[in-house]
């Protein structure tokens, strides 16, 4: 096996995402929604065709 060289990428955004507080429950939608973003707009930077 290699030897990691830098903290886990995976386990820095859970614990980034658990560190955010939802004021309400329209806050806690809007976080998700950026985070849903997020990842759509990497999905698209990622695809070949």
């Amino acid at each position: 096996m290699t030897k990691q060289k830098s903290p886990d990428k995976n386990l820095q955004n859970v614990a980034k995402d658990l560190d955010r507080n939802s004021v309400n429950s329209h806050n806690a939608q809007q976080l998700q929604q950026q985070v849903n973003d997020h990842r759509h707009q990497d999905a698209l930077n990622h695809d070949g065709n």
